[in-house]
């Protein structure tokens, strides 16, 4: 007897070869005729199952996806031999046309009991086991016969919303293996939707390969789902509670972060979803990180703002109390466009870093629009910043400014894709507001800038290449350029002027035939002075934190990373190496690694290099191994220990040698990350 364990009402069940011009009314019965005796007939019984003269019922447990790809899910077999013959029949199946359902394709599960002898002619008997279904998703009950209870992954709703992908460098580094697979695919701005993952990876297999059998409402809630799913025939949401505890030790220094938030996504129809997540959250970090906190405090008397995060405010004597939000709505009219409005971070580049835009700073009001056909995907994104310094800041009002970026990615060829990038960022000067002039998709900033005065904003202009060598290596670089005069470059006599920023780098999936094993190395530089202005305000960045990366200017580094995963373990490491130069205190002039000075206080005109000032060599290894708790809401236990050296050429009173190694505990809802390594 062949069951359905998890299925949809159907309009359609999935035709195998053999079965394509028969009438819908006995689809079923051909199919399960026609898998059952295939199967039977293909398997041969290993040595020791036919001397232990083993009898009884094999029930297998398999599905047809939405591609029509047969996967096995579960055995009840003692005999591992037995266990893999039966997966290699499987895997021999040529693929079926998937099962319909409202005209969409849609997974469907099974179980065929294989009875021992076997016996090719085995009558076969279909009993629909459930007819419970929203929409396109499906809900697998328990088989009474069988040890196993399996959430269908399609409950996992987002995974066919408008919904962003949260990026964490870690869960990215996985999709963009199938990206890599493509042959055209735009991996450059991030987050990514789910709804266009969805055409690379099936997220809901990924899903349910790493659900757990568990009986207890409690325990499906905590290891599996969400934990509260409203859904209706054109609408549904979710709610979570999310966590961010750790605690550790790093120096004399008892660290801590303690947050606590709930998030609520959802979707209203296919084309428009929507999120909304809410931070409460305390902390006490390393000495470096407190010190760089309180370093970039801002006007207003409040002591830090915790990088990535925002503005913080006392929590006992030594630490901070830091509230959090973000949201955003996504709206799909098309296939070809998406549009979204929120408050919330972006990030562009395939690096660890990006010298373009990254998610360095903290969260921003922003709207994006991706435009995506042929070959060629186009994003504008306009963006409302501010700058927090005394200097700026009037009646305890901070400083408004706005940025408006495009990037235009076009594969040429199969391999190869190159974009191209510009920015601008301007003020509120004669009380102009969000310059109109800048709302045009299509333009190029230099000229709209140079068009509203001399001193009327801060153009950038980048360019991105990325070229796939295979299925599971990739290279990568983007140049960026703040100012130049090619005149003063074919000198080679170190023009201040001459501003930009270079990252090349590679990456390597199922590194060494390791499956999940993910390397990746990349080199950045800027040079001094980049992406600073004689402007005040009209400097890279928000909230005085780089919206490029996360080191500033007059720097070059080097970051190399390997992780790893096996179902629900994971074990991350990271090495950063670098040298940067910084102001030397005493010394009123700039050299150029502050992008919130202003540039007109410059050391030198000539002779200008990486590394100026108070040459700083920084190292920072980072180990991470974790637990994924839950893959619905991304829950994970996780355990790190970082060790940073931080040796200046000269030492002074605010400026000395360190080493420090913080070891940390955790448990943690990961939904972004934590840019700590400066």
């Amino acid at each position: 007897m062949l069951s359905i364990i998890a299925s949809a009402q159907l309009e359609k069940y999935p035709v195998v070869e053999g079965c394509e011009t028969t009438t819908n009314e006995a689809i079923e019965e051909c199919f399960t005729a026609t898998v059952s005796k295939t199967v039977i007939t293909a398997i041969n019984l290993p040595d020791e199952v036919v001397k232990d003269n083993f009898k009884g019922i094999v029930n297998v447990v398999f599905y047809v996806d939405r591609k029509g790809k047969f996967t096995v899910l579960y055995i009840n077999t003692p005999y591992k031999s037995l266990k893999e013959e039966i997966s290699r029949v499987f895997d021999k199946l040529p693929n079926a046309t998937p099962a319909k359902y409202n005209n969409h394709d849609v997974e469907m599960q099974f179980v065929l009991p294989i009875t021992i002898p076997l016996n090719a002619s085995q009558q076969i008997n279909i009993e629909e086991k459930t007819q419970t279904v929203t929409d396109n998703f499906s809900v697998i009950q328990k088989d009474e016969n069988l040890e196993l209870i399996k959430p269908d992954s399609l409950q996992l709703l987002e995974h066919h919303s408008q919904l962003n992908v949260s990026y964490t460098h870690q869960s990215y580094s996985q999709l963009d293996y199938y990206y890599n697979k493509s042959q055209n695919s735009h991996t450059a701005v991030k987050p990514y939707i789910y709804s266009d993952v969805a055409n690379y990876v099936d997220l809901d297999a990924q899903k349910s390969s790493l659900m757990m059998t568990k009986d207890t409402w409690l325990g499906k809630k905590f290891f599996n789902e969400h934990m509260l799913q409203v859904q209706g025939n054109d609408y549904w949401f979710t709610l979570d509670p999310i966590v961010d505890l750790q605690v550790g030790k790093a120096g004399t220094i008892n660290t801590f972060n303690n947050t606590r938030g709930v998030r609520i996504q959802g979707s209203l129809g296919n084309k428009l979803s929507f999120s909304s997540t809410i931070y409460e959250s305390q902390g006490r970090f390393a000495k470096y990180v407190n010190e760089y906190a309180e370093s970039i405090a801002p006007a207003g008397g409040n002591p830090a703002i915790i990088p990535g995060r925002g503005i913080a405010k006392e929590f006992k004597t030594d630490a901070y109390d830091y509230p959090v939000a973000t949201g955003y709505l996504s709206y799909t009219p098309n296939k070809f466009l998406n549009l979204q409005f929120g408050h919330d971070k972006n990030f562009i580049g395939d690096g660890y870093r990006s010298m373009l835009l990254s998610n360095n700073a903290s969260p921003y009001p922003f709207f994006k629009v991706n435009t995506k056909f042929w070959k060629i995907k186009y994003t504008n994104l306009w963006m409302w910043l501010r700058d927090v310094r005394p200097e700026v800041t009037v009646d305890g009002v901070f400083k408004q400014k706005f940025m408006a970026s495009h990037y235009l990615s076009y594969n040429v060829t199969k391999k190869l894709n190159i974009g191209l990038f510009e920015s601008v960022i301007w003020e509120n000067s004669n009380d102009r507001g969000f310059d109109i002039n800048y709302l045009n998709p299509i333009i190029f900033y230099r000229a709209i800038e140079f068009s509203t005065g001399s001193r009327g904003g801060n153009a950038v202009i980048g360019l991105t290449t990325k070229y796939r060598l295979n299925d599971t290596f990739s290279l990568y670089s983007q140049l960026l350029i703040d100012e130049f005069s090619t005149s003063q470059i074919a000198k080679g006599n170190g023009y201040w002027a001459n501003k930009s920023g270079f990252q090349i780098g590679a990456k390597y999936y199922n590194a060494f035939n390791v499956k999940n094993l993910y390397l990746q190395a990349e080199y950045n530089t800027a040079r001094p002075f980049t992406y600073s202005h004689n402007v005040p305000t009209l400097n890279y960045g928000h909230n005085n934190q780089s919206m490029a990366h996360v080191w500033g200017a007059n720097f070059n580094e080097l970051v190399a990373l390997a992780r790893y995963t096996k179902g629900r373990w994971f074990a991350d490491a990271k090495i950063v190496a670098g040298k940067k130069g910084f102001d030397i205190e005493g010394d009123t002039a700039s050299y150029g690694s502050d992008i919130y000075r202003n540039y007109d206080d410059r050391n030198a005109d000539f002779g200008v290099g990486v590394g100026q000032g108070n040459t700083t060599n920084i190292f920072i290894g980072d180990v991470q191994v974790g637990y994924l708790i839950n893959p619905a809401t991304n829950l994970k236990l996780f355990g790190g220990l970082t060790y940073r050296n931080f040796n200046p050429e000269t030492i002074s009173t605010n400026f000395d040698k360190t080493n420090t190694t913080w070891f940390n505990v955790g448990l943690r809802t990961d939904l972004f990350d934590w840019n700590l390594d400066f």
